[in-house]
């Protein structure tokens, strides 16, 4: 995918649901995956044309996790000329060697947007973009009725009402294919995670499920995403 293309779907999702409005500023959150690496190209694109003026931020929450180098994280954001912060947590330890979670990830997902959240905050942002994709929407609402046994996923745009932020998916009409060829044409530096669960968590369950049913059956997944946005989860109308 070239980044035109990818400025394009960020856009159709902005413009849908009115995510940016003039005066924003926009903290991105960097992951070190290729889906935060991608949004920091197509939000510092859509910056230079986009009608409607805007800042963006790269925040980055580190959990405290030897081996997590972000030297190509920093180098790509001085190069997009994108202010960078790390916000360095104890979370890793926490979860881990003292809490010794066996189910880690939900209580380590609520930590890190803690600190995502308190961080933008303090740097003045008003909203925080996420980079979650097509598929990303479609696992999580898997994952609800699975799991949880209700009909859920993450909104396009979510107001936090306790600390009075927004926080907005620019690439729910990207796929995740397409995220992938985007990385390998521009070389991101992805940052692989150290985190002792990674591979092995009911999201990368969900999402080597749901890629062997979609051998079986062509297009499902894109029919599922077609099902929610035709339905009445809240934020999904429009």
């Amino acid at each position: 995918m070239k980044l035109q293309q990818l400025l394009s779907h960020t856009r159709k999702a902005v413009d849908t649901y009115n995510m940016i409005d003039d005066g924003d500023k926009i903290a991105i959150g960097v992951s070190g995956g290729k889906d935060s690496l991608a949004l920091l190209y197509a939000l510092k694109g859509l910056q230079r044309f986009y009608p409607k003026k805007f800042e963006v931020e790269a925040i980055t929450v580190s959990l405290g996790f030897d081996n997590f180098n972000l030297t190509g994280v920093k180098n790509l954001c001085k190069e997009l000329d994108i202010n960078y912060t790390i916000v360095d947590t104890d979370i890793g330890e926490i979860i881990f060697n003292e809490r010794k979670e066996k189910n880690p990830c939900s209580l380590c997902a609520k930590m890190r947007k803690g600190a995502l959240n308190e961080m933008a905050d303090k740097l003045g942002c008003n909203k925080i973009a996420l980079g979650h994709h097509k598929e990303d929407i479609v696992e999580t609402m898997m994952m609800s009725l699975f799991f949880e046994g209700r009909f859920y996923t993450f909104s396009p745009v979510t107001y936090l009402d306790r600390m009075k932020l927004y926080s907005i998916r620019p690439f729910m009409y990207v796929a995740e294919k397409d995220l992938i060829g985007f990385k390998n044409k521009y070389n991101l530096p992805v940052v692989k995670s150290p985190c002792p669960a990674d591979g092995n968590t009911k999201r990368e369950y969900m999402k080597n499920l749901l890629s062997n049913l979609e051998k079986e059956n062509p297009g499902l997944v894109q029919r599922l995403y077609r099902a929610i946005e035709g339905s009445d989860i809240k934020g999904w109308k429009f």
